[in-house]
């Protein structure tokens, strides 16, 4: 564990199994682009300025789906260092190609689970975190099973800078208030609810969710102290 970093860990997962798989041929470009661009589960902190050869901001970005977003974010911001992690293979050898192909030096991918991962981040190392619709685990039963809750805030806000960003979308009303209540709790973060920033990309789930009635709740918070 860092020091000065709040570990989390829990005995249910927070996301879904997904068991769609890769064929041969496109599990053996997965293997080849993550040794190229992707960072283990587990080992040991990383120091971001070696790992991306310059002092750059980083922003960590929590299950991305199939990188439609940081794939976009990237190459408008090639100044801003971004490290997705996703637990769904298909999903990473999307954004892994998409690296590939558009030569994105600027983004890392770790192929894991973000709170184990948490604990290669140093306090104090991240310029932004980002969550964008994470699983909704919508029954009552399952909502234990939600990624945002005042635990995790208060790790991530340990390894936000001053002035760090913490930037959150569902299109789950209830979760969104969940969301906001777990932020209000951390005395260091002061914000609230924002309208949709045009500097977020729309992804096919919230094409989705739209489709279907809903509209994103996006949170905007800064760490204070």
């Amino acid at each position: 564990m860092p020091v000065g970093g709040s570990a989390v860990r829990r005995s249910s997962v927070t996301f879904k199994a997904r068991r769609r798989g890769l064929s041969p041929a496109r599990q053996a470009r997965f293997t080849e682009w993550l040794a190229h661009w992707g960072l283990d589960e587990t080992g040991p902190v990383i120091d971001w300025s070696i790992e991306f050869g310059a002092a750059l901001p980083v922003v960590l970005d929590i299950g991305f789906g199939h990188g439609e977003s940081i794939s976009q974010t990237a190459r408008a911001d090639p100044a801003t260092a971004i490290v997705g992690l996703e637990i769904h293979t298909p999903g990473v050898a999307t954004l892994l190609e998409a690296i590939d192909t558009h030569g994105l030096t600027n983004v890392r991918v770790v192929h894991g689970d973000a709170l184990v991962f948490l604990d290669r981040v140093a306090p104090s190392s991240l310029a932004g975190v980002r969550i964008w619709f994470p699983d909704p685990w919508p029954k009552v039963r399952q909502h234990h099973r939600r990624l945002v809750d005042v635990e995790v805030v208060h790790a991530l806000t340990d390894r936000l800078t001053i002035g760090g960003t913490l930037h959150l979308a569902t299109d789950v009303a209830d979760y969104a208030a969940v969301m906001q209540k777990a932020c209000n709790a951390d005395e260091r973060l002061s914000g609230s609810v924002i309208e949709r920033p045009t500097f977020r990309p729309m992804t096919r789930f919230e094409r989705r969710g739209i489709d279907e009635g809903r509209h994103a709740t996006d949170l905007w918070y800064a760490r204070e102290r």
